[in-house]
């Protein structure tokens, strides 16, 4: 039973490794040698994770659930950088320095992690490469992401905040209902505002026939071009 237990749980940290942008490349047998590298830990809703001031140590991989990187301010004010799904990552740094870690990471919801060392890591990259370049291509999407939230932030008021917010969502889908990836508590940490400003932005919308809310956190793009020439 006990090795039967081991297979099983071999098995599902190889299925983690294989979500991975970064290491979905490799074949079958080099996933599984990524995958022995890890371990699995589980979180409940609200823990944390890691905090700023903890050593970078690890390459944290979401396998179930999700979690909110995020950052306090002075005051103790939470700015949301960004939410994590399964198959995403995050302690990448860990790989090419030695600093501390300046976010906090908490379970959204409870979440199952993958985590490999950094050690175990820089190895593996000496063996694969290619690894390192994938996760620079990341790390620099990352950059580039935060710099258009920072320009967002200091340069757009509430209204192009939110409209800007919903297209990028509607552009992610299918179709023009879309369905919000975190709270509205989150989304106003994360375009900088109070969850009292984003609800009377987002009603303002739907007086104006731009959107429609259609249950708990789904929302019906009505008036796209309306949308997007707010958002200029």
């Amino acid at each position: 039973m006990r090795n039967e237990s081991l297979k099983n749980n071999d098995k599902a940290k190889k299925l983690c490794v294989s979500l991975v942008p970064i290491f979905n490349h490799l074949d079958y047998e080099e996933q599984f040698e990524v995958a022995r590298a890890s371990r699995s830990q589980s979180y409940d809703r609200k823990d944390i994770i890691f905090q700023a001031g903890d050593p970078s140590e690890y390459l944290y991989i979401v396998h179930k659930g999700k979690v909110k990187i995020y950052n306090l301010s002075e005051s103790g004010k939470e700015q949301l950088i960004r939410i994590l799904e399964p198959g995403d990552f995050m302690g990448e740094l860990a790989v090419f320095t030695d600093e501390w870690l300046t976010s906090f990471a908490e379970a959204v919801e409870p979440t199952e992690i993958c985590a490999i060392h950094k050690s175990d890591l820089q190895g593996l990259l000496e063996e694969k490469p290619a690894i390192s370049f994938k996760i620079l291509a990341e790390s620099s999407k990352r950059l580039k992401d935060a710099e258009k939230t920072i320009e967002r932030i200091s340069s757009q008021d509430v209204e192009k905040r939110l409209a800007s917010y919903l297209l990028e969502q509607a552009e992610k889908g299918t179709s023009s209902q879309i369905t919000l990836p975190m709270s509205k508590k989150d989304i106003a940490s994360y375009l900088g505002t109070t969850q009292e400003t984003l609800s009377r932005r987002l009603a303002n919308f739907e007086e104006k026939g731009l959107v429609a809310q259609t249950g708990q956190r789904k929302i019906k793009i009505s008036d796209l071009d309306a949308l997007a020439s707010i958002a200029e």
